[in-house]
């Protein structure tokens, strides 16, 4: 299959570079310094599963010089999806499907709003990694894991042939029967960890060992349940026990991205993660405390990365 990889980062960058160790035909689209290094050094890998390195690969910035492709895998952050959505249109042909991996559940409805919604399906992945350098990526933590399905959960030839295409580069990958529950699942459990480690400034080993993080990590993602219920998404009745029991496996050092980010002074998904919750909990009416406080907790770090604020910490 043909791929083209927007936005080469943690997410990006690991599956599309595992897509094309396993032979797929991947065009990397990336800027700055990490073209710079994609084109000059190609894109190194260490990973809990194997490290490897790909000498040379095909990267731009320019996606009219790609063409259409069969799949556009989206790994930028949440708040350039919008753009990134415009800017890829030259590469859609008539069955071309792109797939948001971001962490949110917002993704599937702007790119669909842009792009039209027969040429998206739903995604989400789990794995922990991040960018070590420009062209070099890290995964430490969790199996590489991709869910996708069509936006109405019907089965489709494409769907099944990104499956198998995912499953022969070595990324577990499977077709949710609802794809809406599954992203939910997945907010459920990122966007309270990401809330609470950026608060605590702690890793999960730490936050889930001391009752009372634990207990906020928990309380957290039962707010989002009740807003998920509220707005008619068919979360299991057990989600919240899962996410903990999941959060249990994971090794002590994890973090997210957005803890990354926050910790480290650059932009977040926040608004994407916590602040959505806060949103969407308001619009059902249901009560979100502990997200609220998070929230408003983080906001001033987040203006000052942004440039909108400046104190001292």
């Amino acid at each position: 299959m043909r791929f083209a990889i927007f936005g080469v980062g943690a997410i990006g960058g690991y599956f599309g570079g595992r897509l094309a160790q396993a032979g797929e035909e991947v065009t990397f689209i990336a800027r700055g310094e990490h073209l710079e290094a994609l084109r000059a050094k190609g894109l190194r890998v260490d990973s809990i599963n194997g490290d490897f390195v790909l000498p040379a690969v095909t990267a731009t910035d320019d996606p009219s010089r790609i063409g259409a492709v069969d799949v556009v895998l989206v790994g930028v952050k949440t708040w350039q999806v919008p753009a990134a959505a415009e800017s890829m249109r030259p590469l859609l042909g008539e069955d071309t499907l792109v797939l948001p991996l971001q962490n949110g559940v917002e993704a599937p409805a702007q790119l669909a709003k842009i792009l039209g919604r027969e040429h998206v399906c739903g995604g989400l992945a789990k794995i922990i990694s991040y960018i070590a350098g420009p062209g070099h990526i890290r995964h430490t933590g969790a199996e590489p894991y991709i869910a996708l399905g069509e936006l109405d959960n019907q089965p489709s030839d494409r769907l099944e042939r990104l499956r198998r295409a995912l499953q022969r580069s070595g990324v577990s990958a499977e077709i949710p029967p609802d794809i809406t529950a599954a992203l939910w699942a997945k907010f459920l459990f990122v966007a309270s960890w990401g809330g609470v480690g950026a608060i605590t400034r702690a890793p999960i080993g730490v936050i889930r060992s001391v009752s009372q993080t634990r207990r906020m990590l928990e309380g957290s993602m039962q707010e989002i349940y009740e807003v998920a219920d509220a707005l008619n998404v068919n979360l299991a009745p057990d989600a919240v026990s899962a996410a903990m029991g999941f959060i249990d496996t994971l090794p002590p050092n994890g973090t997210t991205s957005m803890q990354r980010d926050i910790i480290e002074n650059r932009p977040s998904e926040i608004e994407s993660w916590t602040g959505a919750v806060v949103r969407f909990g308001r619009d059902a009416g249901v009560p979100v405390p502990i997200n609220e406080f998070t929230y408003n907790s983080l906001l001033p770090l987040e203006r000052k990365a942004r440039g909108q604020l400046d104190f001292p910490e």
